[in-house]
């Protein structure tokens, strides 16, 4: 397979086969990302896309499962993304599952019935990078939309009947009072929107990114392990959600939970508790094998 630049997906797509539609990120200027820094935004021809597309199937067969990146792939024009859907479901007979990136100004510049067409394509799941709750948080990151912004792009995409996988990033409110502030704030925006997915990651400090020089600057503290634990207690403890696989496993997490909400909350509190009140950093995963 062709890929341009480094190439990331989420957890759950790990057995997806990776089918790169745009080059990096169309808004591309998150305080805290490098994940696109090195690229140049642009939406890959269909020329391209349906020859990777054929590549795929000479080399895998059939696919149950793809992911279509990079950084924001909505923001493609939907009916590029009808023909590579089409194209996909036609070379690909199995397929059962396609996953996309989705910024928040992107769904908001979709019309409605613009994502339902996608979800009658075969579009199941969309990734929302929602970070924060916290509205000054939110702009201090340059997230590109408001803490009611946020909301409506989320609720956008369960109404069009597509699943909405949302993520947020603990650590991001630093040390002190801000650090449970985001906790509180980041629970309360997610029970607004009540995605069918929640994935909490922890902020890691990347060379090249405004965060990292406001930290460099001492302007910026990365909260300790534990204060990233305590704001994983507040953001669950806060979650009132109607039916939410919760998950906590991705590489840069300190605690790798999972459960599903309501049901398993207490369960949840329960576990994060002990760990929290043993104070012994032996029960976190430790740094050397933290990643992004």
């Amino acid at each position: 397979m062709r890929y341009e630049g480094n190439i990331f997906r989420p957890p759950s797509e790990a057995r997806s086969y990776i089918l790169q539609c745009t080059v990096g990120c169309s808004h591309n200027r998150c305080t805290f990302c490098a994940m696109y820094k090195d690229k140049k935004y642009r939406v890959r021809s269909l020329e391209e896309i349906k020859t990777d597309i054929l590549m795929a199937k000479r080399h895998y067969g059939d696919l149950r499962k793809v992911f279509l990146a990079d950084g924001d792939a909505l923001a493609m024009p939907s009916e590029d993304l009808l023909e590579i859907l089409a194209s996909l479901y036609q070379a690909f007979p199995s397929l059962e599952h396609v996953g996309i990136y989705a910024g928040p100004d992107s769904i908001l510049a979709k019309e409605i019935s613009e994502l339902t067409a996608l979800k009658a394509a075969g579009l199941t799941i969309a990734y929302l990078g929602v970070e924060t709750g916290d509205p000054q948080l939110l702009a201090d990151i340059r997230k590109g939309v408001d803490y009611d912004g946020m909301v409506a792009a989320g609720r956008k995409v369960i109404t069009s009947g597509l699943e909405l996988s949302a993520i947020v990033l603990l650590g991001l409110g630093g040390q002190g009072e801000k650090s449970l502030e985001h906790a509180r704030n980041t629970a309360k925006i997610c029970n607004d929107i009540d995605p069918q997915y929640l994935a909490a990651l922890t902020l890691m400090l990347v060379p090249g990114t405004v965060l990292y020089r406001q930290a460099q600057k001492g302007e910026f503290v990365l909260p300790e392990p534990f204060e990233i634990l305590d704001e994983m207690r507040v953001l669950v403890e806060g979650l009132e959600l109607s039916g939410c696989e919760f998950r906590s496993n991705h590489a840069s997490n300190y605690l790798p939970i999972k459960g599903r909400l309501p049901e398993d909350k207490q369960e949840l509190l329960r576990v994060i508790n002990t760990i929290f009140e043993t104070g012994e950093r032996q029960y976190l995963r430790p740094d050397h094998l933290r990643g992004l």
